[in-house]
This record gives C-alpha cells, structure tokens and sequence, in this order.
C-alpha cells in the first residue's frame, strides 16, 4: 500500500508545484505556457479525486478492522505501540488526501480565473483598439 501513497503525494506536489508558478507575479510569459500546460493536465489528473476516496476507504476499513484490546492487560506493549503507529500513519494519510483533494480544486479555480482574466484582458484590448 505504500506506493499508493507515493503516488498520491508526487501527485499533491505536481499540483502544488504548478499552482505556485500559475501564481507568482512577474511570470506573464511562463504563465501562457503554463494555462495550457495545466488545462492539458487537469482531466488525466482528475483520477485523483475517486484515488483518494478509495484510500480514505481504506484507511477506514482499517479503522473498522482493527484489533481491539477490551481488558488492560489484553494488548502487549508492542502491540499497544504498533496500535499507535497505524494510528498516526491513518491520520498522516487522511492529512495527505485533504491536501491533494484542496490543491486540486485551487489549481482547477485558479486556471479558471487565469484563463478568464486573459479573455477580459484581449476583449479590453480590442476595445481599445477599436476605438483610437
């Protein structure tokens, strides 16, 4: 399962990476480039959407199916620590799919209003164009 997560974090990083350089100022020739890049890119990675429901799927089935010690004394300390540690390794992935579920509805807006800002801008242009 680790891969699974693997993927799903160089994903999270691919969006981050590009909702970073559609939003730096200063960027206006990369960022032509870029509108098209990420529009070409946001439907293959759509996939992560129904990705990360089936993994937060998993983490829960795992929450479900989890070993429980009734008593006090029914768990070993190593169990007890090992317990702890899918505890905190769930929590991490449940972090890592919010993550890549956000960055992916800011990357999809962003290049929404990117690409609308361009066609307000070309519309002004012809505007003032047309009128000198």
């Amino acid at each position: 399962m680790a891969l699974e997560w693997v993927v799903l974090g160089y994903a999270a990083g691919a969006e981050a990476v590009m909702l970073l350089l559609l939003t730096l100022p200063g960027l206006d020739g990369l960022r032509r480039g870029m509108v098209s890049v990420v529009r070409g890119a946001l439907k293959p990675m759509m996939s992560v959407v129904p990705f990360c429901l089936f993994l937060l799927m998993d983490i829960y089935w795992k929450y479900e199916t989890r070993p429980t010690c009734d008593d006090e004394h029914a768990c070993t300390p190593s169990e007890h620590l090992r317990h702890q540690k899918s505890i905190m390794k769930s929590q991490r992935n449940a972090l890592l799919i919010a993550a890549a579920l956000l960055l992916y509805w800011v990357l999809f807006s962003v290049t929404q209003l990117v690409v609308r800002l361009d066609q307000m801008q070309q519309r002004v242009d012809k505007l003032k164009k047309r009128d000198d």
